[in-house]
């Protein structure tokens, strides 16, 4: 008999709310019981009788427990009604109308049969997580929805889910129903760090506090990753505590983690786990938590294409999720490892704003989609990181330069493998390394840490598969995909072309011992004691980005004609004009190369024009203080300042000069090879030379380069702080200024100049905008103090009737 959960009070509301509208957001606290009562509830809603339901999990550990617990409720096995997917295994029969499924099986689902045939529903549980394949399965479940499935419900739950954003994905109408949850009170304390302290010690000390306190039963330790997990569970086993101790992470078999959940008859246990423990299912006998507050996670850098493990503080939502694994069943403890003061986030990051998108790029080609805003995202892929992954399918030869998904694409999407080793393992084919290549994907996608040669891993596993059961799985699998026998006697000749295929970006070059120049131009180093140190090529496996170079931790050499095999188009010469600081003119080579590695060189006789047009105009945008002397400034000013005034003239910004340069400065540089050549010409005629007669006669009329002041000479007018959204300047001693009433303008008596009134030793007196007003109110304190100061020079008293001159009274015959 199942047991009452606060869910079950809005169950008839959730209900009645589908049968309505199309979509809901159930936000549901931990302990509600959303995860097994609303799937089971809604089998017997109308629109879903004679069809199935589909319950995403993103934990594989989550997936399993949820429906071994469903399928209980209904006093069945798994794989009756409710059954399990999950990529490598599942447990469905003809039956089964609810499937717990997990990320990619999901993905996969929708890309085989779009108009989801016989699926009333997909319910996407813990979708705070938001990874990148839960915001993908939900943007194409929208997408199948809007256009030939209206039918088709779609529910979004669970216990902190940003409500806005998601309405803004699911439109504003999307009906919300809110659940408070079955937690026992649960009391947090704070156990911050000392000054003396690393991780593991808190944490043991911690646990140690927890296991005496009170009516304590199991506890659950939150670290940040593997290597914390492995040394607090040495630390407890030496600890002399009457204890079992149970790691809990990713990397180990779904059998291993399930056994590491269950719970022991006689003694207390302590769980130390990852961030896997944040999942929905109830762990039996907990009520201690202690959280280290820290999460691992990758973050892809699109400028490198590389990606760097990072660990950071947990956001709010999780750590409020990791609480409430104490109170679940009965009252718990909650021991924090930071100070109560220290500020959270409030959601975590989408992993679609931090990760590479590779993968998702070709699904969405798959789909497809060339550009993902034809979909709707609750968070849309970053332009950068999506560049980026275009680039490596393009690289992969998985899409061509139109977006479009190549024959070798459309076979790599259909592999449940990342772009890579998809692209790897169908290439394979060709090289008739199939067997060494399900072996390599099964080792390079497994989370197992290589140590040492990457060759001499792979052997170990070929030769002892027993010792490796996940991996030994895993090549079984991949083996009946792609109809090919057992790596147990094959050559591992092609080792390094198959490398070369699945990352074309990472083939590196030395530059000397133990540093590496890759194919992406980013440079990337070995320790000088490792033995690939001294070779001319490899393939840098796996790398992870530092704060200036990366780090490579798994390689294996590459032949140059190896290279030279798979890229033919490395054996074409390129004409190659660059600029020599040393020798302060353009020199010339003739180069094969790989990317941004030079495989060959030859000089050459004679450096074509075009080339060296294009070298000499790349210099000058390195160097823009060549260009923009002052007549450049100058004629800069009085553009904007018409621009500003008359959207009809141009942009003549420094950045417009300069992304132009090609086309008002290539008709002058005949000739040219050297910089010096180009120094001392006349850039700014050259651009004047751009606008025809007309526009160069009203230009001079709108922004005249000098103005004709009342004493007869021609001052020239100062258009360059015009460049920054000032006023022209006029400057000019202030007795050549007598007889003005007004200020001078420009552009058709729109912009007053600034004036700038000297002193007969030009030096600045007044500053206006307003000449006449100067006249009347400021004019007399001047006069009367420059006046002594300045006598040979005429101070009337009347500045409006006075003669204009820049002469002394003596020259005046005064």
């Amino acid at each position: 008999m199942m047991t009452s959960l606060p869910i079950e009070q809005h169950l008839a509301a959730i209900q009645a709310s589908l049968a309505k509208h199309p979509r809901l957001i159930l936000v549901a606290q931990p302990g509600a019981g959303k995860t097994t009562r609303v799937p089971l509830t809604l089998l017997s809603s109308e629109w879903a009788k004679g069809q199935r339901l589909l319950l995403l999990e993103p934990r594989r550990v989550a997936a399993r427990l949820a429906a071994t617990f469903m399928a209980a409720q209904l006093n069945e096995q798994v794989g009756e009604t409710v059954g399990y997917r999950m990529r490598g295994d599942s447990n469905v029969g003809p039956a089964t109308r609810l499937e717990v499924v997990t990320q990619g099986v999901l993905t996969r689902m929708l890309q085989d049969d779009p108009l989801m045939e016989g699926v009333a529903g997909i319910i996407f549980d813990e979708f705070h997580e938001r990874s990148i394949e839960a915001d993908l399965g939900l943007a194409l479940a929208l997408d199948v929805q809007e256009s030939v499935r209206d039918d088709l419900r779609l529910v979004v739950m669970s216990a902190t889910l940003d409500v806005a954003a998601l309405k803004g994905v699911l439109g504003s109408d999307t009906p919300v129903i809110e659940s408070t949850g079955r937690e026992f009170p649960v009391e947090t304390l704070y156990r911050p760090l000392g000054a003396s302290d690393t991780l593991q010690m808190a944490a043991l000390r911690v646990t140690e506090e927890a296991l005496t306190r009170e009516n304590s039963g199991d506890v659950l330790v939150i670290l940040p990753g593997v290597a914390e997990i492995t040394k607090l569970v040495r630390g407890l086993e030496h600890s002399g505590l009457d204890i079992e101790v149970r790691a809990l992470h990713g990397s180990m078999t779904i059998d291993a983690q399930q056994s590491a959940l269950k719970p022991h008859a006689t003694r207390q246990r302590v769980i130390v786990s990852t961030a896997i423990a944040e999942s929905s299912v109830t762990v039996d006998g907990v009520n201690s938590v202690i959280d280290a507050g820290l999460e691992r996670v990758p973050l892809f850098h699109p400028r490198t294409g590389l990606t760097r493990l990072t660990t950071r503080r947990v956001n709010r939502a999780s750590a409020d999720q990791r609480r409430g694994r104490a109170g679940r069943q009965q009252p718990g403890v909650c021991y924090r490892l930071w100070a109560s003061e220290q500020p959270l986030v409030p959601y975590s990051e989408p992993e679609m704003l931090q990760a590479d998108l590779s993968k998702l790029a070709l699904e969405l080609a798959l789909w497809g989609a060339r550009d993902p805003r034809e979909l709707s995202w609750v968070s849309p892929p970053p332009e950068g990181a999506w560049n980026s992954a275009q680039s490596l399918l393009r690289q992969l030869r998985l899409i061509d330069t139109e977006g479009m998904l190549t024959s070798l694409g459309r076979q790599s999407a259909q592999l449940p493998l990342e772009p890579r080793l998809a692209a790897m393992l169908t290439s394979a084919i060709s090289q008739e390394a199939l067997p060494l290549a399900c072996a390599l994907a099964a080792l390079l996608e497994g989370r197992e840490r290589i140590q040492g040669s990457l060759l001499d891993a792979l052997k170990q596993h070929i030769d002892q598969p027993a010792a490796f059961h996940q991996w030994e799985k895993e090549v079984k699998r991949l083996s009946r995909l792609m109809n090919t026998s057992l790596p147990r006697k094959c050559s591992f000749e092609p080792l390094g072309a198959l490398l070369a295929v699945a990352y074309p970006d990472r083939i590196a070059q030395r530059i000397v011992p133990g540093r590496f120049k890759l194919a992406n131009g980013k440079t990337a180093t070995l320790p000088t004691s490792h033995p690939l140190s001294q070779t001319a090529f490899l393939v840098a496996v796996n790398v992870e980005s530092a704060t200036s170079e990366a780090n490579i931790y798994v390689a294996e050499a590459i032949t140059l004609k190896t290279l030279v095999s798979l890229y033919p188009q490395t054996q074409k010469w390129q004409e190659q004009i660059t600029w020599s600081e040393e020798q302060g003119k353009l020199v010339g080579d003739a180069v094969q190369r790989y990317g941004e590695l030079i495989l060959a060189t030859q000089p050459l006789q004679q450096l074509p024009a075009e080339a060296v047009e294009k070298a000499l105009i790349a210099a000058l945008k390195q160097r823009p203080t060549l260009l923009f002397d002052e007549q450049m400034r100058q004629l800069q000013g009085r553009m904007v300042l018409l621009n500003t005034h008359d959207e009809r003239w141009f942009d003549w910004s420094e950045l417009a000069l300069l992304s132009t340069l090609t086309t008002w400065l290539s008709p002058y540089m005949s000739g040219a090879t050297r910089l010096s050549q180009l120094e001392k010409r006349p850039f700014h005629t050259y651009l004047m030379n751009t606008l025809d007669w007309e526009q160069q006669t009203e230009m001079e009329r709108l922004a005249p380069v000098s103005i004709i002041a009342p004493s007869g000479n021609r001052i020239s007018v100062d258009y360059s702080p015009c460049r920054e959204g000032g006023a022209p300047v006029l400057a000019l001693k202030l007795q050549e200024a007598f007889g003005w009433e007004v200020t001078p303008t420009v552009v058709d008596g729109r912009v007053p100049v600034t004036l700038h009134l000297l002193s007969p030793a030009r030096r600045p007196l007044q500053v206006t905008q307003d000449l006449h007003s100067f006249w009347l109110n400021g004019y007399s304190e001047v006069r009367k103090e420059m006046r002594g100061r300045y006598p040979k020079h005429p101070w009337p008293e009347d500045p409006f009737t006075a003669q204009a001159t820049a002469y002394t009274k003596r020259r005046l015959g005064q």
